[in-house]
């Protein structure tokens, strides 16, 4: 009997416990490639079949994203306005955190930014001091809340948002937030543990939802 290679196994388990699109996307580009041995087809048959299952835990009301209040933000006392703003649109608090957090983890985080010349000072900009760490639940919260927060730049930002009200240069912009629900995902993985996430049922939903 032939076994699927250790990359693809790799390959399989770090796009299922990374974003579900990639590892959809990923399942079937194999699965059509006509290059996998059968044990490998079904481990990738099994994976779609997840990602299936798990995208439908990150869509409708049980939508996730993350939040972060900035060292700016913290020292500025300005983390029980970002809050009440969020309850207050209707949205479900279910992970909050007070870190101080490595520059490997922030390093990650900005992965993207990491040839930009503005990285090595964003690093040590957001390593300065404690970073609230925040998941928000609820119908479209991702494409809410980066409504909510306001532009990257905060002399763009409307007032009403995050960084419109509070905010005059964007090195010093407050917030951060997922800008799509596949960042989200990754973002909580790396922020998160399961166990400091909860599973709970506000009895202020029926008057949030129809």
């Amino acid at each position: 009997m032939i076994f699927p290679s250790r990359s693809h196994v790799a390959a399989f388990w770090g796009a299922l416990l990374g974003n579900v699109r990639a590892q959809a996307r990923l399942s079937t580009a194999l699965l059509s490639s006509g290059a996998l041995h059968p044990p490998a087809k079904m481990i990738c048959l099994i994976l779609s079949l997840f990602s299936h299952i798990f995208k439908s835990g990150w869509t409708g009301v049980n939508e996730c994203t993350f939040i972060a209040v900035k060292p700016d933000g913290v020292q500025r006392k300005l983390v029980g306005e970002i809050v009440r703003r969020f309850e207050r649109r209707g949205f479900k608090l279910v992970g909050l955190k007070l870190v101080r957090v490595s520059e490997d983890l922030l390093r990650e985080h900005y992965w993207d930014l990491r040839t930009k010349t503005f990285f090595s000072g964003l690093i040590t900009y957001m390593s300065s001091g404690p970073i609230v760490a925040m998941v928000w639940q609820g119908l479209d919260v991702v494409k809410t809340a980066r409504k909510m927060l306001g532009e990257t730049n905060p002399a763009d930002s409307l007032p009403g948002t995050i960084r419109g009200d509070f905010c005059v240069e964007v090195g010093r912009n407050v917030i951060h937030g997922s800008d799509s629900v596949e960042s989200a995902q990754k973002e909580i993985s790396l922020w998160f543990r399961q166990n400091e996430l909860q599973c709970w049922d506000p009895s202020s939903s029926r008057w949030v939802y129809n």
